[in-house]
């Protein structure tokens, strides 16, 4: 072999590497996009978890906010509703499950697995009626809590299922207190 092979050798093998390189380039380029747009939009990680300044909010009424585009209703409620939501027995409830996100999964419907306080002052829960997607009115229904007019769903004080077509509790989303008068979604 002559030094003039030895020299054209190299430089096919430097012409394979960068080829190989650039098209490893070339590649990565095309794909990390297919793989981004699968990451959450911003305004998705926003959402994820937001914070609710219940100051302004009296005794015997809600505030309803916008988290992860649903309604939730945090409401402050009197002590005639926590009578009543603490009156209620677990086992006349056509859903005995709590569906809270803050406790064990399958815990009783009681009124004190229901609500954010040990008092039961605050419940925050979700505005969805579970029949079929309908946001429900407050302070409405045969039992004082809310009510679904598209299909007739009545809940409690405690958001908890009496009568109607919803299968279900409202559900009690992850909630805590930051301070006396903040609370965090999420």
């Amino acid at each position: 072999m002559s030094h003039a092979d030895d020299h054209q050798g190299t430089r096919r093998d430097f012409l394979y590497y960068a080829t190989a390189g650039a098209g490893a380039v070339a590649t990565g380029a095309a794909v990390w996009p297919l793989i981004n747009q699968m990451n959450p939009s911003a305004d998705v990680q926003a959402l994820a978890s937001i914070r609710v300044d219940v100051s302004g909010v009296s005794e015997g009424s809600q505030l309803t906010v916008l988290w992860q585009g649903k309604p939730v209703f945090v409401r402050y409620r009197s002590p005639d509703e926590i009578e009543e939501g603490r009156a209620v027995d677990v086992d006349s409830l056509p859903d005995p499950i709590a569906w809270n996100e803050n406790i064990n999964e399958g815990a009783p419907a009681t009124d004190e697995n229901r609500t954010l306080d040990e008092e039961g002052k605050w419940l925050v829960q979700m505005g969805v009626c579970t029949h079929l997607g309908c946001v429900p009115l407050g302070e409405e229904g045969d039992f004082g809590g809310w009510f679904c007019p598209c299909h007739g769903s009545h809940y409690d004080t405690a958001g908890r299922i009496r009568k109607g077509p919803a299968p279900r509790n409202l559900p009690i989303p992850v909630a805590s207190f930051v301070d006396e008068e903040t609370i965090q979604l999420g």
